[in-house]
């Protein structure tokens, strides 16, 4: 992966982990959401995105043999079967808020354009 694709995520999931304890700090207190599933959706979104960047740089890697794009796909596909079996396990096995925990989910997402429009604008962090 370039170093301008690390700092760019890197740059995501710091502003993502401080929109979360914004949150966490803004809403918990007021008791308008349950602090765990707040925490847990926005960590479940943080290493989902994380492990996703990792995977997706290592398959589009510019001199990837045959053998490693295959691996590459199929480790995406089955990261994405495991986090999907840990979010049907969360709901069905936990007793989460689920509108905390899309909030939490959501941080990212608002992460994500807010690193868009510094990129668009120009901002040198």
């Amino acid at each position: 992966m370039e170093a301008a694709a690390r700092k760019t995520i890197l740059r995501i999931e710091i502003c993502h982990g401080l929109f979360l304890l914004i949150l966490l700090a803004a809403l918990a207190p007021l008791k308008w959401v349950d602090p765990g599933a707040l925490l847990a959706g926005g960590v479940f979104m943080g290493v989902n995105f994380f492990l996703l960047s990792l995977g997706v740089a290592w398959v589009l890697t510019p001199l990837a043999g045959k053998g490693r794009v295959k691996t590459g796909v199929a480790m995406l596909v089955f990261k994405t079967v495991i986090f999907l079996a840990l979010l049907g396990t969360l709901f069905f096995g936990f007793d989460f808020d689920p509108v905390s925990f899309s909030l939490g989910f959501s941080t990212l997402i608002l992460a994500i354009v807010v690193e868009a429009i510094r990129g668009s604008v120009g901002i040198e962090a």
